[in-house]
C-alpha cells in the first residue's frame, strides 16, 4: 500500500496484494470483517487466543482464494503480541491491522471487582494499544499502512452496568486520535469503527428478551439492530486507498441511534 493515487484502472477499494492482520477472528464480528477484507482481495493473518479455535475460520476464509495464516495471540500478554505480529510480518509486508479482539463484563458498578476491571481494560485498551504499536513498527519504515481500531457506541455514550467497557472503548477513541496525529506524517492512517447494537456472544443474553429488543429497535432510526455484514463496507473503506485522506476518525455504525435519545434501555429479564 502506498500513499500515491491509485491507478485509474484499479478500484480504490481493491485490496488485492495487500496483507491484513485481524485479531479476534474465531467468531462474530471479527470473522465477518475478515471475510469482507478477503472478498476485497486481501491476504489474511488471523488470530485468536487458542490456535485450534481458528480452524473453521481459516477454512471459511480460504474459500475466497487468498492466503490465510492463523496465529495464536493473547492481547493481554506482551510476548504473545510481539510473537504474533512478527509471524504476520514474516509472511509478507503488513499493510492493514484491524485490532478487533475485545471482551466485556456486564455488572452493576458496585459489583465490579479489581480483576473484572483489569480483564476488560487489559484486553480492550492496553491490548489494542500494544497490538497497534507492534504492527506500526513494521509499517513505519515503509511509510504506509492502515490501522483500524474497534470502539463502540460506548466510545461516546455511557450505559449503566458497563463502566469498565465504556472506559475501555472511550479510551480506544482517544488513543486512535493520538496515534493518527503521531503516525500521519509517516503515511499511516488510524481510524476507529464504533458499532452500535450488534448481536454478539458478549450480549446474546440481552437479545433473548423480546421486550428489550423491541425497545432497542424503537430507538434506532433504521428500526433494526445491526447485522454482521453492516460492517463490511466500513472496514474495507478504512483498509483501502478509498480512505487515504481519512485519519483520526471514529465512525459510528449504529443505524442512526446516536442521533437521538440515550434513555436507559430496560433491564433484560
Amino acid at each position: 500500500m502506498t500513499a500515491s493515487t491509485p491507478s485509474a484502472s484499479r478500484s480504490p477499494f481493491d485490496l488485492t496484494g495487500r496483507r491484513a492482520l485481524v485479531t479476534g477472528v474465531s467468531r462474530g464480528l471479527g470473522l465477518q470483517m475478515a471475510r469482507a477484507l478477503a472478498r476485497a482481495g486481501a491476504d489474511l493473518v488471523i488470530t485468536a487466543r487458542k490456535l485450534e479455535s481458528l480452524d473453521e475460520s481459516r477454512r471459511d476464509l480460504e474459500s475466497f482464494g487468498h492466503d490465510v495464516l492463523p496465529v495464536a495471540l493473547d492481547v493481554r500478554v506482551e510476548d504473545s503480541i510481539r510473537t504474533a505480529v512478527e509471524a504476520a510480518a514474516a509472511a509478507g509486508p503488513l499493510d492493514v491491522l484491524v485490532a478487533n479482539a475485545g471482551c466485556n463484563v456486564r455488572k452493576p458498578s458496585l459489583e465490579i471487582t479489581w480483576d473484572d476491571w483489569n480483564t476488560v481494560l487489559d484486553t480492550n485498551l492496553r491490548g489494542t494499544f500494544f497490538t497497534v504499536q507492534a504492527a506500526a513498527r513494521h509499517m513505519l519504515p515503509r511509510r504506509s499502512g492502515r490501522i483500524v481500531t474497534i470502539g463502540s457506541l460506548t466510545s461516546v455514550f455511557g450505559y449503566a452496568g458497563l463502566a469498565p467497557y465504556c472506559a475501555s472503548r472511550g479510551g480506544v477513541k482517544q488513543m486512535t486520535m493520538s496515534l493518527a496525529d503521531e503516525f500521519g506524517p509517516h503515511g499511516i492512517t488510524v481510524n476507529c469503527i464504533a458499532p452500535g447494537w450488534f448481536r454478539t456472544a458478549q450480549n446474546d443474553v440481552l437479545y433473548r428478551d423480546e421486550e428489550w429488543v423491541r425497545s432497542l429497535t424503537e430507538r434506532i432510526p433504521l428500526r433494526r439492530p445491526g447485522r454482521a455484514d453492516d460492517l463490511d463496507g466500513i472496514v474495507v473503506f478504512l483498509a483501502s486507498d478509498a480512505s487515504a485522506y481519512v485519519t483520526g476518525q471514529t465512525l459510528l455504525v449504529d443505524g442512526g441511534m446516536s442521533t437521538g435519545s440515550v434513555r436507559a434501555l430496560p433491564q433484560a429479564r
